[in-house]
């Protein structure tokens, strides 16, 4: 998900979504210590989105902060 994209939504729906890649990146960890995982680079695509999300919740909560 880009990040353009996740400006478009709102904060509840971001901490939702977050919690979801979150969970997300638990699994795929989980299968990688299992020896499961498969395509090792979905580790790395779930960080990426995990950072993008908190950046623009972070982005939103300064902006709160300075009006």
């Amino acid at each position: 998900m880009k990040a353009s994209e996740l400006r478009d939504k709102e904060i509840g729906a971001l901490e939702k979504e977050l919690i979801e890649r979150r969970k997300e990146q638990f699994k795929l960890r989980m299968q990688k210590a299992s020896g499961q995982l498969s395509r090792n680079h979905q580790l790395g695509r779930v960080r990426r989105e995990i950072a993008r999300i908190k950046t623009v919740l972070n982005e939103r909560k300064r902006a709160e902060q300075q009006a």
